[in-house]
């Protein structure tokens, strides 16, 4: 059975209608651009028109705006994780910086008395820092990092820039040994600056403590008083400030009245110190000085001679 073939006339004119149907709407169109461009007539269709689609626009752009801001949020987490991590690390290194400047000027404003008091002495003086401590209530010495290749010798003073320290009772190679004054085992001869009395300062096993027994009771000695070495012994030089009387009571006997004295050095402060070394004293008068030739000025040798002419 054959099929009827396509009326063309049909169709071209229902083709004719639609192309003038979509002419006439655009031309509508056009024309209601126009007057509401100038007049603005759907301005309030177009205000619902958004209103109503852009929950649409919204909901759409979700997924997309929450996927970004998880982004967002990772990354700026992150960064602050590392910057917070950064922060720290330097704040850290900051108050390291900070201690050891603190430290480091501590440690040049005691260098700086050491230094003013071998200027202020006079004397041959070595500078030693302490490497070690012991300070049981039987023991009270320190260890030096200056020995016998340094030519330390036992018996040397040690003292830092407010007093007698101690002495040297042992020498290694390359370290010593010092005896603290407030060791139990130690003495030092003393004598009250105020008065030139003398006595002896013995360690009490305290490191703030220092004992003078059996003073005279007639003895002027006062609270607030000075020690200073007093050189008897040979071994500590004169004048060295020793330590200052705190209290002063009678002893057991009542015969004597006890004293108890402060250190005048800082102990168990002190990182470096000074060790004094023995200076020979001249034995006998001064060597005389031998006689030098002058030879006279050519005016006085001038005026002799005219003398002599006369």
């Amino acid at each position: 059975m054959a099929l009827a073939a396509p009326d063309k006339v049909s169709l071209f004119a229902e083709g004719a209608v639609s192309t003038l149907r979509l002419i006439a709407y655009l031309t509508l169109a056009m024309i209601v651009m126009v007057i509401d461009h100038r007049g603005a007539y759907l301005e309030r269709l177009r205000t619902f028109s958004s209103a109503v689609v852009e929950p649409v626009y919204r909901f759409a752009a979700l997924p997309s705006d929450v996927a970004r801001a998880g982004r967002l949020a990772i990354a700026t987490q992150s960064h602050l994780v590392d910057e917070n991590r950064s922060l720290r690390e330097a704040l850290l290194l900051a108050q390291v910086r900070l201690n050891r400047m603190s430290a480091l000027s501590a440690q040049n404003d005691r260098l700086k008395k050491l230094l003013d008091v071998q200027n202020e002495l006079g004397l041959g003086v070595q500078l030693a820092r302490l490497i070690n401590i012991d300070l049981d209530p039987f023991r009270h010495r320190i260890v030096l990092d200056a020995g016998a290749a340094q030519f330390i010798e036992v018996g040397q003073p040690v003292l830092d820039a407010h007093g007698i320290m101690g002495q040297i009772v042992e020498v290694l190679p390359r370290t010593s040994v010092a005896m603290l004054v407030t060791d139990p085992s130690h003495a030092i001869p003393v004598m009250i600056e105020r008065t030139g009395l003398r006595t002896i300062a013995y360690g009490t096993g305290a490191i703030d403590r220092l004992q003078l027994p059996n003073v005279p009771m007639s003895a002027d000695i006062k609270v607030g008083d000075s020690l200073v070495t007093s050189g008897l012994g040979g071994r500590f030089p004169v004048g060295f400030p020793v330590g200052e009387i705190l209290e002063i009571s009678n002893d057991e006997s009542g015969m004597f009245a006890a004293a108890i004295a402060r250190p005048a050095a800082a102990l168990d402060r002190s990182g470096e110190v000074l060790l004094l070394q023995d200076l020979p004293q001249p034995m006998g008068p001064p060597a005389p000085v031998a006689p030098t030739e002058q030879k006279p000025l050519e005016g006085a040798s001038s005026f002799q001679e005219g003398v002599q002419a006369q």
